[in-house]
């Protein structure tokens, strides 16, 4: 089984759409994926992830179902950057989350300022439907690995968002997403490629082919939208 996690357009996040460059994104996406063959799609309810969905559901011609667990993880945390105004769970200056021993552990969540913010309920709630997603596709957790009850070759889509994207492989990969969250980026419209390895019969793990591919921008001509990233160097002045 494949999963293919694919990150929303350039965001309007004032009126959850895209903006017209990810509008562009989402069409370029939708002709890059129109020869992959998908068979199941999954979207979030949240307007830029099903904006970003239309254009390559229509090309195909298929429906996706909406789930309401793919919508980005909402928790917001107070930091020392931001002790005023909390912020995303993957916003952490270097020096306050690396000096943290914790946040490489899988109890990552038990950090005051993530307990504080509910964080462990959240993730383990995201964790168990997608285990249960997975299980009614073939694949039941066991452990770190899953067991196979039906093994396949289906292609499954997932439309939504970066942390809860991240979260996503985390759980897959048995890591804390916090390392993945600070140390991965997926640009807007990229596509996270996971496929299961079952080298014995019946267990299998999943294993990420590609993260945040951009093919489709650069078979378009467009550069990647710089929403996922910060400032390369201080003196840049994009994004600190």
């Amino acid at each position: 089984m494949k999963l293919l996690i694919i990150r929303h357009g350039d965001p309007d996040y004032v009126h959850d759409s895209l903006t017209p460059a990810g509008r562009t994104e989402a069409d370029l996406l939708a002709a890059y994926l129109a020869d992959v063959p998908i068979d199941y799609a999954y979207v979030s309810p949240m307007g830029r992830a099903q904006d970003t969905a239309r254009p390559t559901l229509e090309a195909k011609g298929m429906s996706a179902t909406t789930l309401d667990w793919l919508r980005e993880i909402s928790p917001k945390v107070r930091t020392r950057a931001a002790p005023l105004l909390p912020t995303c769970a993957w916003d952490w200056w270097p020096e306050d989350w690396t000096e943290r021993d914790i946040f490489y552990t899988d109890r990552w969540y038990d950090e005051p300022a993530m307990a504080r913010a509910g964080m462990k309920e959240t993730y383990l709630q995201v964790c168990a439907n997608l285990d249960e997603l997975l299980a009614r596709h073939g694949y039941v957790r066991h452990g770190r690995y899953y067991e196979v009850t039906r093994s396949n070759h289906d292609t499954i889509a997932l439309f939504c968002h970066f942390g809860l994207g991240v979260a996503l492989v985390a759980h897959l990969l048995s890591v804390s997403p916090m390392v993945l969250w600070h140390g991965l980026c997926a640009a807007p419209s990229s596509i996270t490629t996971v496929y299961t390895e079952e080298r014995r019969r019946g267990k299998a793990a999943f294993r990420v082919a590609e993260y945040g591919g951009v093919e489709h921008l650069a078979l378009g001509h467009v550069q990647p939208s710089f929403a996922a990233r910060f400032a390369e160097c201080y003196s840049d002045h994009d994004r600190h």
